[in-house]
């Protein structure tokens, strides 16, 4: 090989691995919190989020669930997909919508700092039980194995979820050929999962 062409081959080498790096995903700071209250304590101990982000991220998330959760057409069919009490329905979630649609119930919620370290803006997600006892987010993004702990997490996993609402509710038949709400998630969390 001439002087010439290896000169290239490096430039081009060089230059894919520059391209595949800048493709690599920003990964932000993370907790999950099973409620509002555990973010407080965790602020008032730690810092990483500060009281106020944990109470916009709360009800940014509070918010997702009623525009974002699943909506089953029966609570039997959440619960198979939820877990047995980790239902409820549309009505009491929303203060309006149907009784006759179901959704679950937020168990939790994801805070992550969206610039890196920087204080003063978090994104949120809510958080749902899974029918084995694990959580996913709202877009089944990732299952985590708690709804507690700090992690790394790609900032993709704060992607606002599809709306829900005005949707055909999810029957047997749609949620088994999906296999299940929590399944169709492309990644796992950091949180032990």
């Amino acid at each position: 090989m001439t002087k010439r062409s290896k000169r290239v081959a490096l430039a081009i080498l060089g230059a894919a691995a520059f391209t595949l790096a800048g493709c690599e995903e920003e990964k932000v700071d993370a907790s999950a919190f099973p409620d509002l209250q555990s973010c407080k304590d965790e602020a008032s101990l730690r810092g990483q989020f500060t009281v106020d982000q944990c109470e916009t991220a709360f009800a940014e998330a509070e918010a997702l669930h009623v525009e974002a959760a699943p909506r089953y057409d029966s609570l039997a069919v959440c619960e198979e997909q939820h877990g047995e009490g980790a239902c409820g329905s549309e009505a009491a979630a929303t203060q309006g919508g149907s009784g006759s649609i179901f959704m679950p119930l937020l168990a939790g919620y994801l805070i992550g700092n969206m610039l890196s370290g920087r204080s003063g803006m978090a994104a949120a997600q809510p958080l749902y039980k899974t029918k084995d006892g694990k959580f996913t987010n709202a877009a089944r993004s990732s299952t985590f194995s708690t709804n507690r702990g700090a992690a790394k997490l790609n900032t993709s996993q704060f992607t606002r979820p599809t709306s829900t609402v005005g949707k055909a509710p999810m029957t047997r038949a749609t949620a088994t050929s999906r296999g299940g709400f929590g399944k169709s998630g492309g990644g796992r969390g950091g949180f032990g999962g």
